[in-house]
């Protein structure tokens, strides 16, 4: 493919830095390489009166708890079931992952409800029943998510809570995963007594093990009790408790939002285990936690809703409240009695939104930040537009909430790209899953949606099936032409966010995913790749386009400019979805100044197959490609 770049306009200073980014479905992506079989040319009028303001809020992110990606993932906690509550209220219960070291001669563990945390009463008691135990003791061990990872030199944070009748010595130690090898240790000691203590220990790692565990032992006869034993390292993001890495990742997709905590996570498969707000604030000892029993596993919630909104003001994203709306994926709350779902919801928007003064925002100062969040979207519910009360219940959530917050932005989950819907929003779901063919079609779904009423909020996107695999470079070229007729159509395209963000790869409930993880690697899949060519795009300037080709039918692309305090630049992003090679020539009208054609650059993301995929071990196989040099043909 020979690709003609072009460029770029001076509006506010004199250098101008053009790109000319390129996704290729063929195979190959250098005109060296193949023989070219199809020509295009793509125009651009830059003139002012025909540009258009790209919303601010167009590309965001969707964070769900799914894949563990939470709890094992973006959160930094490396003890799973910290709380003992997994197992559920009923004692004795089932302490898993917790373990045992020693037998039964030596030791004897189980569950009652004697924790000192009145929301989660479930503790773990153990008793040493041992006179001359083993050397390295008899206890419990806990391996976290699929094994700790532990850094040789880095610090851990271990906070656990314990009461003994007697005074009791014990030891915490982070080990290798047959706790044969020890990387880090400490003596703790237990004063004899009824009341329960905190206990806090450093551990600094002497050695790195990718698949750690916690170990609690002791080697002498008694009994203690523990409950709410958590292991951070010290140097998560911000001291907020993210993991830091993945952090990074979302910074780098430059997020103009962040939409949680679900999905289908905030439905649940019942009311009884859907998301709930309240029980995911506050000290972190006192959070019941819950079974997420869509995605199928436990949750301790230190990953709550205070965390999230803390997490949407580190990436500089406005954050969008998913919340529940009395309905779940088997039972619905009648619309007659939905008014302390109501109250509950008016609660959280205080709890973020209030003054340090009010009774909701005091619980959000007291956890360390007095200042409000700027909530100024809510979704009422998750793909619940044909359950059976979802308008009922709406209106009731939307009247609340107008009248308490009028300047907050609602979103309805009835799709009003095709007609109107039948109640106020101020935004619509729109939400797709389908094959890359399909999806590449739908790059022009919004060409014939009403310019007035509701705004889309396209919360969720993504090649899926068999052509998708576990993030082909194939899918991301679809998603790339679907995002270009999004840039197109962004008058009446507010947000839009790929689904799903993450993927621990011990847990893969949904493929694919963005962002793919374990204890201590991280990749991004080539959709990951296909969003950073996006991210400069939310409150740029979009420019009308014209593609001459018999081949067209194949292609995709837009054009943007957006400025930053010394340069202006021009990005033009082309897809080729079709098998053939195509020679693109590249015009531009209208522009305004003159042309930096030396700092331009062209970025291709391609790989050798439509079906390639990065992984752990080459995470860059499919990724931004940057050619050197390109020629230009631009008219003023």
């Amino acid at each position: 493919m020979e690709r003609m770049g072009s460029k770029e306009t001076l509006c506010r200073t004199r250098t101008i830095l053009c790109f000319l980014l390129l996704f290729c479905v063929s195979c190959k992506c250098s005109a060296s390489e193949f023989e070219i079989t199809q020509v295009a040319s793509l125009g651009v009028d830059a003139s002012s009166h025909l540009a258009r303001k790209i919303p601010d809020t167009l590309f965001g992110i969707f964070f769900e708890e799914i894949n563990h990606a939470g709890a094992g993932g973006i959160w930094a906690e490396l003890v799973s079931n910290r709380g003992f509550e997994a197992g559920g209220p009923h004692t004795p219960s089932n302490i898993e992952p917790w373990s045992i070291i020693g037998d039964d001669s030596s030791i004897f563990v189980g569950t009652d409800r004697t924790s000192c945390f009145r929301r989660n009463k479930v503790a773990l008691r153990m008793e040493v029943l041992c006179d001359n135990c083993p050397a390295v003791g008899v206890g419990i061990y806990n391996p976290g998510f699929w094994g700790m990872n532990i850094e040789d030199g880095k610090t851990y944070n271990l906070v656990m809570h314990a009461k003994s009748p007697e005074m009791i010595e014990m030891t915490v130690s982070l080990t290798s995963s047959d706790g044969l090898r020890v990387l880090a240790s400490a003596a703790i000691r237990v004063p004899g007594g009824s009341n329960w203590i905190k206990l806090d220990q450093k551990l600094v790692a002497q050695g790195t093990d990718r698949t750690s565990r916690l170990q609690i032992t002791a080697k002498t006869k008694g009994v203690v009790w523990l409950d709410q034993v958590s292991l951070m390292p010290s140097d998560t993001y911000k001291g907020h408790g993210f993991r830091t890495e993945l952090i990074s990742m979302l910074l780098d997709l430059k997020p103009r939002f962040l939409r949680f905590p679900g999905g289908c996570f905030v439905e649940g498969s019942w009311l009884r285990n859907a998301f709930r707000w309240r029980d995911s604030i506050g000290p972190w000892e006192e959070r019941p936690g819950h079974y997420g029993d869509v995605w199928n596993y436990w949750t301790d919630d230190g990953l709550g809703y205070y965390e999230f909104l803390q997490l949407s003001e580190d990436l500089g994203a406005a954050p969008v409240w998913v919340f529940n709306n009395g309905i779940s994926h088997h039972d619905e709350v009648d619309t007659t009695a939905i008014a302390p779902f109501v109250k509950d919801i008016l609660d959280s928007l205080e709890f973020a939104r209030g003054s340090a003064e009010s009774t909701w925002g005091s619980v959000r100062a007291a956890m360390g930040h007095p200042e409000p969040f700027p909530v100024k979207y809510v979704a009422i519910g998750n793909e619940d537009c044909g359950k059976e009360n979802y308008r009922g219940n709406y209106l009731k959530f939307y009247n609340a909430i107008r009248e308490a917050y009028p300047d907050i932005q609602m979103i309805s989950n009835c799709d009003g790209s095709s007609g109107p819907l039948d109640h106020p929003a101020d935004l619509y779901d729109f939400h797709v899953y389908t094959g890359s063919r399909a999806l590449f079609s739908m790059k022009n779904t919004f060409d014939n949606t009403s310019r007035s009423g509701p705004k889309a909020f396209v919360s969720e996107y993504a090649v899926t099936g068999n052509d998708a695999g576990r993030g082909s470079l194939l899918a991301s070229l679809a998603e790339a032409a679907f995002l270009t007729g999004l840039e197109k159509n962004s008058d009446v395209v507010h947000m839009a966010s790929y689904a799903p963000l993450f993927i621990n790869d011990n847990d893969r409930t949904w493929n694919p995913d963005a962002i793919v993880f374990n204890s201590w690697q991280q990749y991004g899949t080539p959709s990951y790749w296909m969003q950073k060519f996006f991210r400069e795009s939310s409150g740029a300037t979009i420019h009308p386009i014209t593609i001459s080709s018999s081949y067209s039918g194949s292609l995709a692309a837009s054009v943007i400019t957006w400025h930053d305090d010394e340069n202006s630049f021009l990005r033009v992003k082309v897809v080729n979805f079709g098998p053939d090679a195509v020679s693109l020539t590249f015009s531009a009208t209208g522009l305004q100044g003159s042309i930096n054609a030396l700092g331009s650059t062209a970025t291709v993301l391609t790989s050798g197959s439509v079906m390639d995929e990065n992984s752990f071990a080459n995470p860059n196989k499919v990724s931004h490609r940057s050619l050197l040099a390109f020629r230009s043909n631009a008219s003023q």
